[in-house]
């Protein structure tokens, strides 16, 4: 009988520890697929997420969190829910930046 109240504890207690690791989770809403946009946002399944994907698509990256709300079954408040799970960013925006520190750091090397 301890056995079993030892397993148990234990499944619970990574139960426990795997909940928190997925309720930490972040996703780019300008980058990721449909299947990750499901996964991590609370009350957005499959067709939701690929709506997101489809207005992206269409319309270009999103500027903030809030634009969220305009794709069609997105409300403000399903962007609350998830606000600190949602991260803003393009990876284009970002290889240019990088691009750009590597052509400046390029043209003092030449000035040399």
């Amino acid at each position: 009988m301890n056995a079993i109240r030892t397993v148990f504890a234990s499944l619970l207690l990574s139960l426990l520890v795997m909940g928190g690791a997925a309720a930490s989770d972040k996703v780019n809403i300008n980058t990721a697929d449909a299947e990750t946009l499901a996964r991590v946002l609370t009350n957005v399944g499959q067709s939701k997420a690929e709506q997101i994907v489809a207005h992206r698509a269409a319309n270009g990256p999103f500027k903030s969190a809030d634009e969220l709300a305009t794709v069609k079954g997105i409300g403000l408040a399903t962007v609350e829910r998830n606000r600190d799970r949602i991260e803003v960013g393009s990876a284009q925006r970002r290889a240019s930046a990088a691009a750009a520190s590597g052509a400046s750091s390029g043209a003092a090397g030449q000035k040399r």
